[in-house]
């Protein structure tokens, strides 16, 4: 039976009390276009000469809806497929390069993308962005490969094809990606002048500020309230051979200060295996961000963004409200969402 995109999106937004937007359905009526491209019977694909585009690239400002458009006809798919984090996803293939480099093995690339379809036809990432030099220098290649493959690939992102990894170090050897992701995706931005994540969640009830003993206070009375009758042990996490020490671990829920999270030289990786051991955490004294302490503004915004991945709830401590956060100059656009993304994470669900 044919897939009706449209009357069923309608009827998923009645059920879960949203907004219907005209702009998202437009959205809606472009994936199935990209839909009937893509995902043929067999024997419609046998006896036509189209070629399609593998992609679809959705991008806009926060909280406009994206992740919540492409989650739906997510579900709505039922080929093989992987919804993954774009960190996890590069730190397997890196994990995996450095296995097959001590075996000797050659065409890694190919290797990994032959096991990759064998999982998956479609591979959904949210939140798309590439801030890693390494990562920018071999995503021609992979993707290349990927869509060679016949793999599909449908993303979101904050930014348009064009301005990934912008200013980033060697960008020229970047553009390689860009060219095959603009070649082989259907790119769309939606655009919706209110940040739902705000809309709907008001009254903030896990952000406290300004630091002062009031705060402190608060924060320290609700940890109480709900590590109560939970055992503080030390957690001490090993991950490649580096330890970082939880020294507030109650059975899973872990209070940090910022600067134990995004003052060291932590990435991806790490906040990961920290964040696979923990059901709630508090993260004390986030400061405002500004040109001298970009490193950790991108620390946080990578933190944030696994956190939210992850569907993990979280209380903060910070000095400003959320609208009075300032950023340094390069993070601006990402920074955005790491907001929006607070929002909703510290609103009571």
């Amino acid at each position: 039976m044919a897939k009706n995109f449209q009357k069923d999106f309608l009827i998923y937004c009645n059920r879960q009390d949203l907004e219907i937007n005209p702009n998202q359905l437009e959205v809606i009526k472009k994936l199935e276009q990209y839909y009937k491209s893509n995902f043929k019977s067999f024997f419609s694909k046998l006896f036509s000469n189209q070629s399609s585009q593998k992609g679809f690239y959705l991008f806009g400002d926060v909280g406009v809806g994206k992740t919540m458009i492409l989650n739906f006809f997510f579900d709505c798919i039922d080929e093989k497929k992987l919804r993954l984090h774009f960190n996890e996803f590069m730190l397997d293939f890196h994990d995996f390069v450095h296995e097959r480099k001590e075996k000797n093995e050659e065409n890694i690339i190919n290797i990994f993308v032959k096991n990759l379809k064998s999982k998956a036809a479609l591979i959904y990432f949210d939140e798309f962005q590439v801030t890693n030099i390494v990562d920018a220098m071999i995503l021609g290649k992979l993707f290349d490969q990927i869509y060679k493959e016949g793999i599909k690939i449908i993303l979101t992102s904050n930014t348009k094809i064009s301005e990934l990894y912008k200013d980033g170090l060697q960008r020229d050897q970047f553009k390689p990606f860009i060219k095959i992701m603009q070649d082989q995706s259907i790119e769309y931005e939606l655009k919706i002048d209110d940040d739902y994540r705000k809309s709907n969640n008001n009254e903030i009830q896990r952000y406290y500020y300004p630091l002062n003993q009031e705060t402190n206070f608060k924060i320290n009375k609700f940890f109480r309230v709900i590590t109560k009758d939970k055992k503080k042990t030390l957690k001490i996490i090993n991950i490649k051979g580096r330890e970082f020490k939880i020294e507030n671990f109650y059975e899973g829920v872990a209070k940090f200060n910022f600067s134990e999270l995004c003052d060291q030289n932590l990435g991806a990786e790490d906040y990961l295996e920290i964040i696979k051991n923990c059901s709630f955490i508090v993260i004390n004294q986030i400061p405002q961000f500004n040109n001298t302490n970009s490193n950790q503004q991108q620390r946080f915004i990578t933190l944030l963004d696994i956190i939210y991945d992850k569907n993990i709830s979280i209380a903060v401590t910070a000095n400003q409200s959320l609208e009075s956060f300032t950023s340094s100059r390069s993070l601006e656009k990402p920074f955005k969402r790491t907001i929006s993304r607070l929002y909703e994470l510290t609103s009571k669900k």
